[in-house]
């Protein structure tokens, strides 16, 4: 079983940005970043392999959020730049065992609690 908790989430102004982390129990799994907003279904932003050296981003963030990995302290990172209201939502960490198809929210083993981000006009 693998423990996954996100931190980071707060409020911020339209144009600011956050950085997002979450912790992990266990190592070596490929890890994914997915939000929700209200009234709306869970979406994929984007994940992260194992070594940190390869990343995969929804068309909808690709340039706005950066993903990224220590493995010394076994935390993944959610970078998000140029945040819009828009981005309002409960994000969630997720981590997996393979790699194939890493938008597939189904072939993740383990999620996160969630941390709230609200973006304000």
């Amino acid at each position: 079983q693998v423990q996954l908790v996100e931190s980071g989430g707060g409020l911020v102004q339209a144009g600011g940005s956050l950085r997002l982390s979450c912790a992990a129990s266990g190592r070596g799994y490929f890890m994914g970043w997915f939000r929700q907003a209200p009234g709306k279904e869970r979406d994929f932003l984007g994940a992260v392999n194992g070594s940190g050296g390869r990343t995969y981003y929804a068309d909808s963030v690709k340039g706005r959020f950066t993903i990224s990995r220590d493995n010394a302290k076994n935390t993944v990172h959610l970078q998000m730049n140029s945040l819009k209201p828009e981005d309002t939502a409960v994000y969630y960490c997720a981590a997996r065992s393979t790699w194939d198809a890493p938008q597939a929210q189904r072939s993740y083993q383990y999620w996160g609690q969630g941390t709230q981000v609200t973006v304000s006009s």
